[in-house]
Protein backbone atom coordinates (compact mmCIF):
# COMPACT_ATOMS: atom_id res chain seq x y z
CA UNK A 1 0.00 0.00 0.00
CA UNK A 2 1.49 3.26 -1.50
CA UNK A 3 -0.10 6.81 0.72
CA UNK A 4 0.47 9.91 -0.82
CA UNK A 5 2.84 12.29 0.67
CA UNK A 6 1.26 15.90 1.62
CA UNK A 7 2.20 18.13 -1.36
CA UNK A 8 3.27 21.05 1.18
CA UNK A 9 6.23 20.95 3.15
CA UNK A 10 6.83 23.49 6.28
CA UNK A 11 9.24 26.37 4.98
CA UNK A 12 11.57 25.72 8.69
CA UNK A 13 11.47 21.79 10.00
CA UNK A 14 13.05 22.89 12.80
CA UNK A 15 10.74 21.71 15.83
CA UNK A 16 13.72 21.43 18.30
CA UNK A 17 12.78 21.94 22.30
CA UNK A 18 16.06 23.24 22.73
CA UNK A 19 17.82 24.87 21.44
CA UNK A 20 14.84 25.92 19.51
CA UNK A 21 14.59 27.67 16.28
CA UNK A 22 16.02 30.73 15.41
CA UNK A 23 13.87 33.69 14.92
CA UNK A 24 12.39 34.18 11.42
CA UNK A 25 14.76 36.85 10.08
CA UNK A 26 17.73 35.33 11.76
CA UNK A 27 20.92 35.45 9.93
CA UNK A 28 24.63 35.34 10.23
CA UNK A 29 25.34 39.23 9.65
CA UNK A 30 23.46 40.30 12.66
CA UNK A 31 26.52 39.06 14.58
CA UNK A 32 28.61 41.32 12.79
CA UNK A 33 28.60 43.79 15.15
CA UNK A 34 29.74 41.52 18.40
CA UNK A 35 32.89 42.12 20.33
CA UNK A 36 35.39 39.08 19.30
CA UNK A 37 38.43 39.34 20.66
CA UNK A 38 37.65 41.86 23.15
CA UNK A 39 37.38 41.54 27.19
CA UNK A 40 34.11 41.58 28.53
CA UNK A 41 35.02 43.39 31.00
CA UNK A 42 36.62 46.16 28.57
CA UNK A 43 33.30 48.84 28.05
CA UNK A 44 32.22 47.88 25.12
CA UNK A 45 31.66 44.11 26.39
CA UNK A 46 30.35 45.52 29.60
CA UNK A 47 27.14 47.72 27.51
CA UNK A 48 26.92 44.37 25.40
CA UNK A 49 25.90 42.98 28.54
CA UNK A 50 24.44 45.29 30.48
CA UNK A 51 21.91 45.85 27.12
CA UNK A 52 20.91 42.58 26.82
CA UNK A 53 20.11 42.75 30.83
CA UNK A 54 17.74 45.97 30.13
CA UNK A 55 16.01 44.53 27.49
CA UNK A 56 15.38 41.45 28.94
CA UNK A 57 13.69 43.67 31.86
CA UNK A 58 11.89 45.80 29.09
CA UNK A 59 10.35 42.76 27.11
CA UNK A 60 9.45 40.65 30.11
CA UNK A 61 8.19 43.70 32.04
CA UNK A 62 10.23 42.79 35.24
CA UNK A 63 9.71 45.06 38.06
CA UNK A 64 12.58 47.98 38.33
CA UNK A 65 13.96 46.50 41.45
CA UNK A 66 14.28 42.94 40.74
CA UNK A 67 17.98 42.07 39.76
CA UNK A 68 18.29 40.29 36.67
CA UNK A 69 22.10 38.45 35.93
CA UNK A 70 23.55 36.81 33.37
CA UNK A 71 25.18 33.48 34.75
CA UNK A 72 27.13 30.57 33.18
CA UNK A 73 25.45 26.69 31.98
CA UNK A 74 22.16 27.84 30.77
CA UNK A 75 19.24 27.35 33.34
CA UNK A 76 20.67 24.53 34.70
CA UNK A 77 23.28 26.67 36.26
CA UNK A 78 21.49 29.76 36.87
CA UNK A 79 18.83 27.27 38.87
CA UNK A 80 21.75 25.73 40.64
CA UNK A 81 23.08 29.20 41.72
CA UNK A 82 19.96 30.03 43.42
CA UNK A 83 19.14 26.34 44.95
CA UNK A 84 22.55 26.71 46.33
CA UNK A 85 23.02 30.01 47.46
CA UNK A 86 19.40 30.11 49.09
CA UNK A 87 17.77 26.98 50.19
CA UNK A 88 18.20 25.55 53.78
CA UNK A 89 17.17 28.67 55.74
CA UNK A 90 13.97 27.55 56.52
CA UNK A 91 11.96 24.21 55.28
CA UNK A 92 11.04 23.65 51.20
CA UNK A 93 8.17 22.45 48.90
CA UNK A 94 10.16 20.17 46.30
CA UNK A 95 7.18 20.59 43.88
CA UNK A 96 8.10 18.10 40.09
CA UNK A 97 5.87 16.76 37.46
CA UNK A 98 8.58 16.22 34.85
CA UNK A 99 12.10 15.50 34.53
CA UNK A 100 14.24 18.52 34.94
CA UNK A 101 11.73 19.09 38.05
CA UNK A 102 12.80 15.40 39.47
CA UNK A 103 16.43 16.88 38.93
CA UNK A 104 15.79 19.50 41.26
CA UNK A 105 14.06 17.53 44.06
CA UNK A 106 17.69 14.96 43.97
CA UNK A 107 20.11 17.86 44.08
CA UNK A 108 17.74 19.69 47.10
CA UNK A 109 16.98 15.83 48.68
CA UNK A 110 20.13 14.21 47.98
CA UNK A 111 23.11 16.52 47.45
CA UNK A 112 22.01 19.89 49.80
CA UNK A 113 20.00 17.60 52.01
CA UNK A 114 17.85 20.41 53.50
CA UNK A 115 14.65 19.62 55.36
CA UNK A 116 11.86 19.43 52.67
CA UNK A 117 9.06 18.05 51.71
CA UNK A 118 8.58 16.73 48.29
CA UNK A 119 5.28 16.84 45.78
CA UNK A 120 5.24 14.86 42.51
CA UNK A 121 3.18 13.71 39.82
CA UNK A 122 2.92 11.97 36.69
CA UNK A 123 3.48 13.24 33.45
CA UNK A 124 1.09 14.75 31.80
CA UNK A 125 -0.22 16.00 35.67
CA UNK A 126 0.18 18.67 37.87
CA UNK A 127 0.86 19.29 41.28
CA UNK A 128 -1.85 20.98 43.61
CA UNK A 129 -0.26 23.71 43.86
CA UNK A 130 -2.75 25.27 46.46
CA UNK A 131 -1.88 22.65 48.74
CA UNK A 132 1.98 23.84 49.30
CA UNK A 133 3.18 25.35 52.25
CA UNK A 134 4.15 28.94 51.36
CA UNK A 135 5.63 29.56 54.54
CA UNK A 136 8.57 26.98 53.15
CA UNK A 137 10.54 27.74 50.41
CA UNK A 138 8.65 26.42 47.14
CA UNK A 139 11.20 24.92 44.11
CA UNK A 140 9.26 24.44 40.94
CA UNK A 141 9.09 24.63 37.35
CA UNK A 142 6.32 26.83 35.52
CA UNK A 143 6.58 24.80 32.57
CA UNK A 144 7.22 21.31 31.95
CA UNK A 145 9.66 20.79 28.70
CA UNK A 146 9.60 17.10 28.65
CA UNK A 147 5.87 16.88 29.52
CA UNK A 148 3.96 19.53 28.12
CA UNK A 149 2.23 20.57 31.39
CA UNK A 150 2.51 24.02 32.88
CA UNK A 151 1.16 26.56 35.89
CA UNK A 152 -2.11 27.66 34.81
CA UNK A 153 -1.64 31.00 36.70
CA UNK A 154 0.22 32.03 39.87
CA UNK A 155 -2.81 33.10 41.93
CA UNK A 156 -2.46 30.58 44.35
CA UNK A 157 0.66 31.91 45.61
CA UNK A 158 0.13 34.07 48.46
CA UNK A 159 1.25 37.73 48.45
CA UNK A 160 2.07 37.32 52.38
CA UNK A 161 4.16 33.94 52.14
CA UNK A 162 6.95 33.63 54.02
CA UNK A 163 9.02 31.45 52.50
CA UNK A 164 10.84 32.00 48.41
CA UNK A 165 9.24 30.75 45.58
CA UNK A 166 12.10 29.21 42.92
CA UNK A 167 10.69 29.20 39.83
CA UNK A 168 11.79 27.09 36.51
CA UNK A 169 10.56 29.18 33.53
CA UNK A 170 13.06 28.45 31.13
CA UNK A 171 10.64 27.34 28.42
CA UNK A 172 7.32 29.81 29.43
CA UNK A 173 9.63 32.90 29.72
CA UNK A 174 8.80 34.95 26.70
CA UNK A 175 6.08 32.82 26.09
CA UNK A 176 3.67 32.86 28.81
CA UNK A 177 2.61 35.91 31.31
CA UNK A 178 4.77 35.30 34.42
CA UNK A 179 3.35 36.73 37.31
CA UNK A 180 6.25 38.27 39.03
CA UNK A 181 4.89 39.66 42.58
CA UNK A 182 4.50 35.94 43.06
CA UNK A 183 8.05 35.19 41.92
CA UNK A 184 11.41 35.49 43.90
CA UNK A 185 13.72 33.29 42.24
CA UNK A 186 13.29 33.06 38.43
CA UNK A 187 15.73 31.38 35.60
CA UNK A 188 15.77 30.91 32.03
CA UNK A 189 17.90 30.46 29.35
CA UNK A 190 17.37 31.90 26.02
CA UNK A 191 18.19 29.46 23.64
CA UNK A 192 14.18 28.39 24.45
CA UNK A 193 11.78 31.12 23.18
CA UNK A 194 14.12 33.40 21.71
CA UNK A 195 16.65 30.83 19.81
CA UNK A 196 19.33 31.96 21.45
CA UNK A 197 22.97 30.23 21.42
CA UNK A 198 23.39 28.26 24.08
CA UNK A 199 25.23 27.65 27.50
CA UNK A 200 24.19 30.93 29.06
CA UNK A 201 21.12 31.31 31.84
CA UNK A 202 19.13 34.17 33.29
CA UNK A 203 18.67 34.73 37.16
CA UNK A 204 15.89 37.37 38.01
CA UNK A 205 15.97 37.74 42.28
CA UNK A 206 13.36 39.86 43.79
CA UNK A 207 14.15 42.10 46.90
CA UNK A 208 13.20 39.20 49.19
CA UNK A 209 15.97 37.22 47.28
CA UNK A 210 18.14 39.86 47.59
CA UNK A 211 17.56 40.00 51.57
CA UNK A 212 18.15 36.15 51.68
CA UNK A 213 21.00 36.18 50.17
CA UNK A 214 22.52 38.46 52.53
CA UNK A 215 21.33 37.28 55.40
CA UNK A 216 22.10 33.40 54.83
CA UNK A 217 25.00 32.01 54.83
CA UNK A 218 24.77 28.30 53.50
CA UNK A 219 26.30 25.13 55.49
CA UNK A 220 28.17 24.26 53.10
CA UNK A 221 30.76 25.54 50.51
CA UNK A 222 29.94 27.17 47.84
CA UNK A 223 32.41 27.37 44.17
CA UNK A 224 33.11 30.46 42.90
CA UNK A 225 30.99 30.15 40.65
CA UNK A 226 28.25 29.99 42.49
CA UNK A 227 28.94 32.71 45.05
CA UNK A 228 26.02 36.07 44.74
CA UNK A 229 27.29 38.07 47.68
CA UNK A 230 30.80 39.44 49.04
CA UNK A 231 31.27 40.24 53.12
CA UNK A 232 27.42 39.50 53.35
CA UNK A 233 26.26 42.19 50.68
CA UNK A 234 24.74 41.19 46.83
CA UNK A 235 27.83 41.43 44.60
CA UNK A 236 26.19 43.87 42.07
CA UNK A 237 28.39 43.93 39.10
CA UNK A 238 26.53 40.64 37.92
CA UNK A 239 23.58 42.61 37.87
CA UNK A 240 24.40 45.19 35.32
CA UNK A 241 26.43 43.27 33.12
CA UNK A 242 30.07 42.34 35.31
CA UNK A 243 29.75 38.08 34.60
CA UNK A 244 31.11 35.97 36.84
CA UNK A 245 33.06 34.06 34.45
CA UNK A 246 33.60 34.45 30.77
CA UNK A 247 30.64 34.68 28.26
CA UNK A 248 30.65 34.48 24.48
CA UNK A 249 29.95 37.81 23.34
CA UNK A 250 28.74 36.21 19.73
CA UNK A 251 26.10 34.93 21.87
CA UNK A 252 25.59 38.10 23.54
CA UNK A 253 24.74 39.56 20.33
CA UNK A 254 23.16 37.42 18.92
CA UNK A 255 20.88 37.00 22.38
CA UNK A 256 20.33 41.52 21.77
CA UNK A 257 19.46 40.54 17.64
CA UNK A 258 16.43 38.36 19.29
CA UNK A 259 15.61 41.04 21.49
CA UNK A 260 15.23 43.55 18.90
CA UNK A 261 13.13 40.81 17.25
CA UNK A 262 11.10 40.52 20.04
CA UNK A 263 10.29 43.79 20.06
CA UNK A 264 9.60 44.10 16.00
CA UNK A 265 7.09 41.97 16.98
CA UNK A 266 4.99 43.35 19.52
CA UNK A 267 7.10 42.16 22.40
CA UNK A 268 5.96 40.40 25.18
CA UNK A 269 1.95 39.91 23.89
CA UNK A 270 3.13 39.71 19.77
CA UNK A 271 5.89 36.42 21.42
CA UNK A 272 2.70 35.22 22.95
CA UNK A 273 0.04 35.53 20.50
CA UNK A 274 2.78 33.72 18.53
CA UNK A 275 3.02 30.92 20.63
CA UNK A 276 -0.83 30.63 21.17
CA UNK A 277 -1.68 30.60 17.05
CA UNK A 278 1.31 27.54 16.71
CA UNK A 279 -0.16 25.79 19.51
CA UNK A 280 -3.83 26.22 18.42
CA UNK A 281 -2.70 24.54 14.99
CA UNK A 282 -1.87 21.26 17.13
CA UNK A 283 -5.49 21.77 18.85
CA UNK A 284 -7.07 22.01 16.16
CA UNK A 285 -5.49 18.93 14.80
CA UNK A 286 -6.09 16.86 17.99
CA UNK A 287 -9.50 17.76 18.50
CA UNK A 288 -9.77 16.40 14.81
CA UNK A 289 -7.61 13.01 14.96
CA UNK A 290 -9.01 10.05 17.27
CA UNK A 291 -5.37 8.69 17.28
CA UNK A 292 -3.46 11.06 18.95
CA UNK A 293 -3.93 13.37 22.35
CA UNK A 294 -1.89 15.71 24.64
CA UNK A 295 0.24 14.01 27.05
CA UNK A 296 -1.27 17.12 29.30
CA UNK A 297 -4.59 15.69 30.58
CA UNK A 298 -6.54 19.04 32.03
CA UNK A 299 -6.80 21.87 29.17
CA UNK A 300 -5.70 24.40 31.47
CA UNK A 301 -2.17 22.81 32.56
CA UNK A 302 -1.09 21.89 28.69
CA UNK A 303 1.87 23.49 27.48
CA UNK A 304 1.82 26.28 24.70
CA UNK A 305 5.49 25.65 24.18
CA UNK A 306 6.99 22.22 24.14
CA UNK A 307 3.42 20.41 23.24
CA UNK A 308 3.73 16.75 24.47
CA UNK A 309 1.84 13.93 22.52
CA UNK A 310 0.95 10.45 22.55
CA UNK A 311 -0.45 8.27 19.74
CA UNK A 312 -4.26 6.67 21.16
CA UNK A 313 -4.60 4.02 18.93
CA UNK A 314 -5.26 0.39 19.91
CA UNK A 315 -3.35 -1.03 16.79
CA UNK A 316 -0.03 0.39 17.93
CA UNK A 317 1.86 -2.86 19.49
CA UNK A 318 4.63 -0.72 20.72
CA UNK A 319 4.32 2.85 21.64
CA UNK A 320 7.54 3.41 21.82
CA UNK A 321 9.27 2.03 18.98
CA UNK A 322 6.17 3.66 16.78
CA UNK A 323 6.56 6.96 17.78
CA UNK A 324 10.53 6.54 17.28
CA UNK A 325 9.51 5.34 13.60
CA UNK A 326 7.07 7.78 12.90
CA UNK A 327 9.54 10.77 14.13
CA UNK A 328 12.53 9.27 11.86
CA UNK A 329 10.27 9.12 8.74
CA UNK A 330 9.14 12.61 9.45
CA UNK A 331 13.25 13.38 10.46
CA UNK A 332 13.62 11.47 6.87
CA UNK A 333 11.27 13.50 4.89
CA UNK A 334 13.26 16.97 6.36
CA UNK A 335 9.72 18.38 7.52
CA UNK A 336 10.32 17.76 11.49
CA UNK A 337 13.69 17.48 12.90
CA UNK A 338 14.22 16.79 16.81
CA UNK A 339 10.49 15.95 17.83
CA UNK A 340 10.76 12.81 20.01
CA UNK A 341 9.52 12.72 23.02
CA UNK A 342 12.37 13.26 25.83
CA UNK A 343 14.35 10.51 27.17
CA UNK A 344 13.06 10.11 30.43
CA UNK A 345 8.94 11.13 29.08
CA UNK A 346 6.44 8.33 28.34
CA UNK A 347 6.57 7.91 24.43
CA UNK A 348 5.47 10.14 22.38
CA UNK A 349 5.82 13.05 19.89
CA UNK A 350 7.12 17.13 21.46
CA UNK A 351 6.67 19.40 18.88
CA UNK A 352 8.38 22.84 19.74
CA UNK A 353 5.66 26.01 19.06
CA UNK A 354 7.36 28.92 20.81
CA UNK A 355 7.56 32.44 19.41
CA UNK A 356 10.10 31.80 16.67
CA UNK A 357 8.07 29.25 15.38
CA UNK A 358 5.90 30.06 11.95
CA UNK A 359 2.14 28.98 12.64
CA UNK A 360 2.52 28.40 8.69
CA UNK A 361 5.13 25.57 9.46
CA UNK A 362 2.98 23.88 12.01
CA UNK A 363 -0.19 24.10 9.88
CA UNK A 364 2.10 22.26 7.06
CA UNK A 365 3.35 19.67 9.58
CA UNK A 366 -0.10 18.32 10.33
CA UNK A 367 -0.53 16.18 7.12
CA UNK A 368 2.72 14.93 7.22
CA UNK A 369 1.98 13.82 10.85
CA UNK A 370 -0.62 12.15 9.42
CA UNK A 371 0.29 10.84 6.60
CA UNK A 372 3.58 9.28 9.08
CA UNK A 373 1.16 7.91 11.16
CA UNK A 374 -0.94 5.78 8.58
CA UNK A 375 2.73 4.94 6.84
CA UNK A 376 4.01 3.31 10.03
CA UNK A 377 1.01 1.94 11.04
CA UNK A 378 0.66 0.02 7.71
CA UNK A 379 4.76 -1.33 8.29
CA UNK A 380 4.01 -2.49 11.46
CA UNK A 381 0.76 -4.79 10.08
CA UNK A 382 3.21 -6.14 7.23
CA UNK A 383 6.19 -6.84 9.56
CA UNK A 384 4.05 -8.53 12.52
Amino acid sequence: MTLTKPASRPVNPRFSSGPCAKFPTWSLDKLADAPVGRSHRAGVGKAKLKAAIETTRSVLGVPADYRIGIVPASDTGAFEMAMWTMLGARPAELVAWESFGAGWVTDAVKQLRIEATTHTADYGRIVDMAALNYDHDVVFTWNGTTSGVRVPSGDVIPADRAGLTFCDATSAAFAMDLPWDKLDVTTFSWQKVLGGEAAHGILILSPRAVERLESYTPAWPLPKIFRLTKGGKLIEGIFVGETINTPSMLCVEDYLAALDWAQSVGGLAGLIARTEANFAEIARFVAETPWIDFLAEDPATRSTTSVCLKFTDARITDGAAFAKAVAKRLEGEGVALDIGAYRDAPAGLRIWCGATVEAADVAALMPWLAWAFETELVAQSQAA
